[in-house]
């Protein structure tokens, strides 16, 4: 399963952007899909979930700002990103809970950097 992001970039403090992650390979389906990030000295932290039913979940930090969306379909997840402030610089990562032949496994993708400047 490969998960392939991407619309990361530069954005001055305000702006919106929107993040796109892909999923691809073998897999009989998709669970849970999401986006984290990781700032410079700190460690992962989870900033949006979505079940394939749609539910989802937020980090404080982000609720009300953040919209998290899937495609099913597609079997993609995105992340739109508005009112961004610098304290949300950092690696965005997409996740996704992919059931293959052997079980059920989280994968990631290769990660896209936000930059918000002030």
């Amino acid at each position: 399963v490969q998960l392939q992001a991407s619309g990361g970039g530069l954005v001055q403090a305000g702006g919106s952007l929107r993040l796109s992650c892909a999923a691809s390979g073998r897999f009989f389906s998709i669970n849970g899909m999401g986006w984290y990030r990781q700032a410079p000295g700190k460690q992962r932290e989870l900033v949006a979930g979505i079940t394939r039913g749609g539910s989802t979940n937020y980090a404080d930090s982000v609720k009300g700002r953040f919209t998290i969306s899937r495609d099913n379909a597609k079997n993609t997840v995105s992340l739109q990103m508005n009112s961004l402030k610098p304290e949300d610089t950092a690696v965005y990562y997409c996740n996704a809970e992919s059931r293959i032949l052997t079980g059920t496994f989280p994968y990631w993708g290769q990660g896209t950097l936000v930059t918000v400047s002030s």
